[in-house]
């Protein structure tokens, strides 16, 4: 991670996969994490969806780097880290150029996440999918609106080590994967083998969906 030590306190451009990009100046790093402030919040950016990041050509005098308490070491900054730190703390997450979500973190397992939404309620997310994290820690009400204020709670089914293994403890479940973005995403659960779900639609055809392009599963019955 040489040449982003050249770049730290400098403007940079973030090219992430899904056609998104973010500017901001470059905070601090660590081995699977870039933070980045972009003039109002922290913007928190897996590398592994990075494609390309570049010292940006622009001047945006309207950008001051923040106090903020760097890592000793990019070892000690983690994308892991970073979600068991946000558990409880409002978040926007990116799952695509076009799928933005605010909500809370609730638990982090090992390859996926629980999210609560005000809007879309539970979801769960694989890890993988996440584009960048901006957290809240200043808004207790999310939307102005009482009803919204997070309170710690278990989660109403007992939760699994991996997303496959939880996909398949909610077999019998209707499910809109990626929020139903897509409707031959939405259906009954039948069946999860060989990292693949099987969905019956309303109209009773069946989709095999490759667990691994799944961004965000939502269950009707939680």
């Amino acid at each position: 991670m040489n040449y982003l030590v050249s770049m730290v306190g400098k403007t940079v451009e973030l090219d992430i996969k899904g056609s998104i990009r973010r500017i901001g100046i470059l905070i601090d790093f660590g081995t699977d994490v870039i933070v980045i402030y972009d003039g109002n919040n922290y913007v928190y950016v897996p590398i592994g969806h990075i494609h390309n990041v570049r010292q940006s050509p622009i001047s945006l005098p309207h950008l001051h780097e923040p106090d903020y308490e760097h890592v000793q070491s990019e070892n000690d900054l983690t994308y892991h880290k970073i979600l068991v730190e946000s558990q409880g703390m409002l978040c926007q997450i990116s799952l695509s150029n076009t799928l933005s979500l605010f909500g809370y973190v609730t638990h982090v397992h090992q390859d996926y996440f629980v999210f609560s939404s005000p809007v879309h309620h539970t979801l769960y997310i694989p890890n993988f999918h996440l584009k960048w994290l901006i957290p809240y820690p200043d808004v207790s009400t999310p939307y102005m609106h009482p009803h919204f204020v997070h309170k710690a709670e278990s989660s109403p089914v007992k939760l699994a080590r991996t997303f496959e293994e939880q996909m398949k403890r909610m077999i019998g479940s209707i499910v809109a994967f990626d929020l139903g973005t897509n409707p031959e995403m939405v259906g009954l659960l039948k069946n999860v083998r060989n990292q693949t779900a099987e969905l019956v639609s309303a109209n009773q055809k069946r989709f095999y969906w490759n667990i691994h392009h799944i961004k965000a599963a939502y269950f009707a019955d939680i």
